[in-house]
């Protein structure tokens, strides 16, 4: 029925009797024939696009150019594309690329998911240690320094400096330790001279030495305020630095006509006076004397009976004590106490009462111990046979002198009595008023 209404329609537009209504419905019919021919075919010829287009020149556009859609068709639909495949043909699924291309060997990465660890081959771990902080360079540098003062190990400095990462503040470390030197005792800035002189080329430089000497000189009015002999120390330290090599002779030639500060310029006279006296000597070993448990034993034994005869003759308690502090040998005081001690049983007079109230005014200051001083008295009673031998009434004075040490407070009652006796044999008769016979 259809078909037999197209025929009709067709004889009619013949005949030239169609209707406007007529005319309107048969070009709607015509339209949807040609949509209906679009979405069955899957053709891209340019021939079908373009009868298509000519069917439907007069009608409405599906496509901002006028063109009907096609199926499957990767171009821009909007007519802003340049025509170009997508991706320039290297897209689409499966696809690795264009032909042609070469790409890089890429790097394993640890954060991916897919990331093996065994197949990388052997790991190798390194220890990364932060920089020290300049703010906190003097808390993590003051512990070493005076520990070492306990214990005067180089090595041990050596090994923890390498286990520290100073960085550019390396050198500030031995400026560091020069400035803690200078606020304690001569023993300390004997040990600092010697760290310094074995800590150049193991750790420092001796560019990064004069770098701290520099800055050592520049902050030496602010020492002088807790030391005011600071510029006369450091010109012993530049000095000694110079002749153990861990400064270049140069640094004082760098300063010569230069320097303002009349704190630096001391410190650099002295060193420079230093050096001109012992142009001879390798090193400067006596420039702060051989501090505390350093010293030589005899030496020692030596300063202790210079001490006890100076007291002697002066009388002043005050002076010894001194003179027995900056020994700085707390553990070798029962040395004073032998030394005493002889001294009484070899000299005559009023030597006992004297030496019983130095000891008695150091037992109260705590300057000697409870052990130091039985052990020094215990020392004696040892060796009070082959004392006796160049004193023969060795026994008697040191009974006598031990019971005035007790009345005073010197000794203990055990001490005292422990003391030997020769027995029998007696060198003072009962009748002679307790005199010893000649």
């Amino acid at each position: 029925s259809c078909r037999f209404n197209d025929e009709a329609a067709l004889e009619a537009e013949v005949n030239g009797n169609w209707t406007p209504q007529e005319k309107a419905l048969h070009e709607a019919r015509l339209k949807a024939k040609a949509k209906r021919r679009v979405r069955k075919s899957s053709s891209r010829s340019e021939s079908l696009s373009e009868s298509l287009s000519g069917e439907l020149a007069d009608g409405d556009s599906y496509s901002s150019k006028g063109k009907v859609p096609v199926p499957n068709d990767r171009k821009s639909r909007t007519g802003k594309g340049r025509g170009l495949p997508k991706k320039g043909g290297a897209g689409g699924k499966g696809v690795w690329g264009a032909a042609g291309m070469v790409y890089e060997v890429e790097e394993p990465d640890a954060k991916d998911p897919n990331y093996d660890e065994v197949a990388q081959g052997d790991t190798v771990y390194a220890t990364v240690v932060p920089e020290v902080d300049e703010r906190e360079l003097e808390k993590t540098v003051n512990p070493i320094v005076r520990e070492y003062f306990e214990h005067g190990d180089t090595k041990e400095v050596q090994m923890l400096l390498k286990e520290l990462n100073l960085g550019h503040h390396k050198y500030e470390f031995s400026s560091l330790a020069v400035s803690l030197s200078l606020e304690g005792k001569a023993s300390h800035r004997e040990l600092t001279s010697r760290l310094l002189r074995d800590l150049v080329g193991k750790v420092l430089s001796d560019s990064d030495m004069a770098r701290a000497f520099d800055k050592i000189l520049k902050e030496l009015p602010d020492l002088m305020l807790d030391t005011p002999e600071a510029p006369q120390m450091l010109g012993q330290f530049i000095a000694r630095a110079i002749a153990d090599h861990a400064l270049p002779m140069a640094f004082l030639d760098r300063y010569k006509g230069k320097v303002d500060c009349d704190h630096a310029r001391a410190a650099l006279d002295r060193a420079a006076v230093l050096l001109s006296m012992k142009r001879e000597m390798v090193r400067l070993d006596n420039v702060w004397g051989v501090g505390g448990g350093l010293r030589p034993v005899k030496h020692l034994v030596k300063e202790m009976n210079f001490l006890l005869k100076e007291y002697l003759v002066s009388g002043e308690v005050k002076e010894a004590e001194r003179c027995l502090r900056d020994l700085e040998v707390p553990h070798f005081h029962h040395e004073l106490v032998y030394e005493a001690v002889v001294m009484v049983l070899e000299s005559k007079g009023d030597t006992a009462v004297k030496m019983c109230k130095l000891l008695q005014a150091f037992w109260k200051i705590g300057l000697i111990t409870v052990d130091q001083m039985n052990r020094g008295f215990q020392r004696v009673y040892d060796e009070l046979p082959e004392i006796n031998l160049d004193v023969p009434h060795a026994h008697s004075i040191m009974e006598s002198f031990t019971d005035l040490c007790y009345q005073e407070s010197v000794i203990t009652k055990q001490l005292r009595d422990s003391c030997p006796s020769r027995g029998r044999k007696r060198f003072v008769s009962e009748g002679d008023g307790g005199l010893i016979k000649n």
